[in-house]
């Protein structure tokens, strides 16, 4: 009998009813009160948060919130730096019941705007410095700082299903949508905590991105809170380069970045001391096996990859206990029920499909804001389709194959670009690599390999190196060297806009 390509090994605790995001985040700010909670990191300084301020500061931004005329339920649009005021006022507004809505301070005032027209928000809470549409009410920086010392709020304390926060989607769909989340969403979290980082309360975590990148607003910060570690970050404008000094001087024992800093802060580098350091921790895109290997050459430690999507943060990791076997992902998280599904239900083991997660999941999002249409297309049957490509294999490792619109037609075959992109960034002369199909005349597709490296490559050696890799039908038939490849805000690969760059 056929296996098929599910995993379901029971489900993870239910959330416990009254709930409230902020009240679970700092749940051990009382006992943990003289505890570092953040340290803002830098060569020669830095800014420590103990528990106790770092509660104070919330609630008393809830408190300010409350004062100010705003009622839980409400929504409000964030819009300020990389700084620490980022994430006090992002749970401020959960520990008063209102609905934050985190965005990059890279947006533009014109893409500002249509959220503003999308979100019919109560109120922006701005530093002057972040371009931001026009909106009648605007709580600026001096006010939520001042706002830190008036007495603590009460916990808005409710329905763990009631909407907590919303977050914005990358937009690799075409079109960013406000992807909105329940309270209960951080309890779900807890499955990351054993199924990706094996994080423990003595940690200190060290985490790359700005404060106001959910990716950072989690594993960064909250999920550290929750547990009682600590929380490093870099202060703005670090260089890439100066990260390992910095694991080093504050100890970190924990790593987080995207595959991209990685990648920055091997360049050139041949030896490591990071003594402190357990592991690391890579999610954004997928890592290439060549980075992996680099890094883990080059500092002894291992590196623990996870995929997630804004709408249901990660939920497929290796870790310490299970670490990923090959170019898989790893598994997926205790809890979690995941399957590989085809047009007729989960495919047999080994086999494509797409990678979807049971729409009981206590992770996954609410649902897209103001678009039940949307959210209605990515539920099937008791499953959310995340619209990525992968196939599972008997021991539940799954691999990643790509977006189901990325994917490549080579003569009639499909190719994943990540299987091509994971060959060709193994040759020693490319740093980063980005594979698509391009139109070379009406109805007339090849691959393409669109590469940065420090020179040119000669074409012939590259055409070798791929025929020793890939079958006929997968390797590139043109080479590109660029400068740099393009990328989202999030530094993510845009695959699409690769074919702009082809010259023929």
């Amino acid at each position: 009998m056929e296996m098929l390509s599910l995993f379901d090994q029971g489900a993870f605790a239910p959330c416990p009813a009254p709930f409230n995001l902020a009240a679970f985040v700092l749940r051990h700010a009382v006992d943990l009160a003289d505890k570092p909670g953040l340290e803002v990191v830098g060569p020669n300084d830095s800014q420590i948060w103990s528990y106790a301020q770092l509660e104070a500061a919330v609630r008393g931004t809830g408190t300010g919130l409350l004062q100010a005329g705003f009622t839980p339920g409400q929504i409000v649009l964030m819009r300020l730096g990389n700084t620490v005021d980022f994430p006090i006022a992002y749970l401020g507004a959960i520990a008063a019941g209102l609905v934050p809505v985190p965005t990059s301070s890279q947006l533009t005032e014109e893409e500002t705007a249509k959220m503003i027209a999308d979100l019919q928000p109560a109120a922006v809470l701005r530093d002057p410095q972040v371009a931001c549409a026009p909106h009648d009410k605007q709580i600026l920086l001096a006010e939520l700082q001042a706002m830190h010392a008036l007495p603590p709020c009460a916990y808005d304390m409710g329905d763990p299903n009631r909407m907590a926060y919303a977050v914005y989607t990358s937009g690799t769909s075409g079109k960013a949508r406000a992807v909105a989340h329940a309270h209960r969403a951080i309890w779900a979290r807890q499955m990351m905590v054993t199924g990706w980082y094996d994080l423990k309360p003595t940690d200190r975590l060290l985490h790359a991105g700005a404060f106001n990148w959910t990716f950072t607003l989690g594993t960064g910060l909250m999920d550290p809170w929750a547990i009682g570690a600590t929380a490093l970050i870099p202060l703005p404008g670090t260089d890439p380069g100066d990260l390992p000094g910095l694991l080093r001087q504050h100890k970190a024992t924990i790593f987080a970045a995207a595959p991209g800093v990685y990648r920055k802060i091997l360049k050139g580098e041949t030896a490591m001391e990071l003594p402190d350091l357990r592991h690391g921790l890579c999610a954004g895109e997928k890592l290439s096996s060549h980075l992996h290997g680099a890094w883990n050459s080059t500092t002894g430690t291992e590196l623990y990859e996870a995929y997630g999507m804004s709408e249901c943060s990660t939920f497929i990791s290796s870790s310490p206990a299970h670490p990923a076997r090959g170019d898989a992902l790893g598994r997926p998280q205790q809890g979690r029920r995941i399957a590989i599904l085809g047009a007729e239900g989960p495919v047999p083991q080994g086999q494509e499909g797409t990678i979807a997660i049971a729409d009981s999941d206590p992770g996954l999002m609410l649902g897209y804001l103001n678009a039940p249409e949307e959210t209605a297309a990515r539920m099937q049957d008791g499953w959310f389709l995340t619209g990525d490509q992968g196939a599972m294999a008997v021991d539940g490792q799954v691999s990643y194959l790509g977006r189901v619109d990325d994917m490549m037609n080579a003569g009639g075959f499909r190719v994943s670009p990540i299987e091509v992109e994971t060959q060709l960034s193994a040759h020693p002369g490319i740093t980063q690599v980005g594979v698509a199909t391009v139109e070379v005349k009406t109805d007339s597709h090849i691959i393409v390999a669109f590469y940065t490296g420090p020179t040119k490559l000669d074409v012939p050696e590259l055409e070798a190196f791929a025929a020793a890799h890939l079958a006929r039908y997968k390797q590139p038939r043109a080479y590109v060297h660029l400068d740099m490849l393009p990328s989202g805000a999030n530094g993510k690969l845009l695959r699409r806009a690769l074919p702009a760059y082809f010259k023929g």
